[in-house]
């Protein structure tokens, strides 16, 4: 089971950016901490919460915060989505 599927590019997601929280669209039977590991791993970073929703069209999308200490901004910059 691949994890993490894409990162999320709206409006709202690269708003989010400023509060220090990434959006990932996740594999649906994927867990919390499944996902909290996978991030860390990807990208070398520690996360403070997780959040999860499934979407109306049936798909998980994960919200996840990092620590004060690593910047959204720069996994956001990396990815290309900025």
């Amino acid at each position: 089971m691949k994890i993490l599927k894409h990162p999320v590019g709206t409006e709202k997601a690269i708003r989010l950016l400023d509060q220090n929280n990434l959006v990932f669209m996740v594999d649906r039977r994927a867990k919390k901490p499944e996902i909290k590991s996978a991030i860390e791993k990807m990208f070398d970073v520690k996360i403070e919460v997780v959040r999860t929703v499934i979407t109306t069209k049936g798909k998980k999308k994960a919200y996840i915060k990092l620590k004060p200490d690593f910047l959204a901004v720069d996994i956001a910059t990396s990815l290309g989505l900025l």
